[in-house]
């Protein structure tokens, strides 16, 4: 059976190097997207912030003692869309087999392109060039016989990575690396088999599989059994689309206002809506998310009549979702509220047939109207136009 030639992309510090690409004053400093300075978590940390220890999903309050001179820019997430869509269509140039992991990485199965394109190692270094022409970001590359090594290989050698790994060569690289490198193996595992004197994936392979059944479970001995013998034929599938799109804000201050919050809401579905409009995708499901100052976590959601990309027809339903919400406390006030969300889910092409109802051309117009605000903030900058709410007037945006 011939080898298969799989390559992992992945965009070298997504968020923070597109921040850094569209604005020259941050290139060469410590930068971290995320929210507020006081409240939020960092979203994605440029590599001169990495030096100072500072990751993703760390609070910005931690990554900013760590870094005081560190710079906070908010998300930006239509310019980090745009950069994701030109990445996919470069991948869609070299193969027919392109499966989007996240927004920022993606594998591709190129077995067969060698007299086409050449060889793994050629088609990566193309892929670079073109990145770093085209969108004026850097990509990390892995090559491999399976999805598992090439995923480690362009992870091994970032920023700016190319990692070839050939089929005989796949143990070698493998072995000597510790079991935090395999899919599945959180801390829980990890101290599992720490336990049992496993430390490197080599360890896993050579120990008997029955005995990681034992201690890990049947299915998950026999997945980290066959990953650490590089047995991986997972093909490259093309299904990996969204499963839903939101926007949250964690606020600088907690918020007991409902109209704020429903300011903030309105705003949000506004994004969400335009996501899905650049995505040519529409939504079944609104999703709110509350969270409290004590952080309890409340979910809602509703299921519409109609598929939608209308941004009002969206920021009404989580409006009422809002409305019906008890937030009062036991002394009769508002409960404080430190993060707001709202969410796309449900989703499905724009082109997919759907029901005609006697609303047709209400439900068209709404939809038409949001593309062409799209337009109008594509020229001129990002939500530099909306309309106002059709049920209550819009407040000020969030800052």
């Amino acid at each position: 059976m011939t080898a298969r030639t799989i390559l992992h992309v992945d965009l070298d510090a997504f968020f923070a190097a597109v921040e850094q690409r569209d604005d020259p004053s941050l290139r060469g400093k410590p930068v971290l997207v995320g929210g507020s300075r006081e409240r939020g978590v960092v979203a994605a940390a440029s590599y001169e912030a990495r030096k100072y220890g500072i990751h993703s999903a760390m609070p910005m309050a931690e990554a900013l003692r760590r870094c005081p001179r560190a710079i906070v820019v908010r998300h930006s997430m239509d310019r980090y869309v745009e950069a994701s869509r030109g990445m996919f269509a470069i991948l869609d140039q070299f193969s027919p087999l392109v499966e989007p992991l996240s927004v920022d990485e993606g594998f591709l199965d190129c077995t067969g392109e060698d007299r086409l394109l050449g060889g793994g190692e050629e088609i990566a270094r193309a892929i670079k060039q073109r990145v770093r022409d085209e969108l004026q970001l850097v990509a990390s590359v892995g090559v491999a016989p399976s999805k598992f090594v090439a995923k480690i290989a362009s992870d091994i050698d970032k920023p700016d990575g190319l990692r070839v790994v050939p089929p005989d060569g796949v143990l070698e690289f493998l072995h000597p690396l510790p079991v935090s490198r395999l899919w599945g193996v959180g801390k829980v595992a990890q101290e599992t088999l720490r336990g049992l004197g496993l430390s490197t994936i080599g360890d896993v392979a050579r120990h008997p599989e029955k005995l990681l059944a034992r201690h890990l479970g049947p299915a998950a001995g026999a997945h980290l059994a066959a990953l650490s013998r590089g047995i991986d034929d997972r093909p490259i599938s093309r299904d990996g689309e969204p499963v839903s799109i939101g926007h949250e804000q964690t606020f600088d201050t907690d918020v007991s206002d409902p109209t704020e919050i429903a300011d903030v809401a309105r705003h949000q579905a506004d994004q969400v809506a335009a996501r899905l409009r650049h995505n040519d995708l529409r939504c079944r499901v609104v999703v709110l998310e509350i969270k409290f100052a004590n952080f309890r976590l409340i979910t809602r959601r509703r299921t519409l009549p109609d598929p939608t990309s209308d941004d009002n027809v969206i920021a009404r339903t989580a409006c009422e979702l809002l409305a019906a919400l008890d937030i009062h406390g036991d002394n009769g006030k508002h409960n404080k509220v430190r993060l707001c969300g709202v969410a796309a889910a449900g989703l499905e092409a724009r082109a997919a047939p759907r029901q005609l109802t006697l609303d047709e051309p209400t439900r068209a117009r709404g939809e038409r109207l949001g593309d062409t605000l799209d337009r109008i903030n594509d020229r001129f900058g990002n939500l530099a136009i909306g309309r106002a709410s059709d049920d209550t007037h819009r407040g000020p945006k969030p800052k």
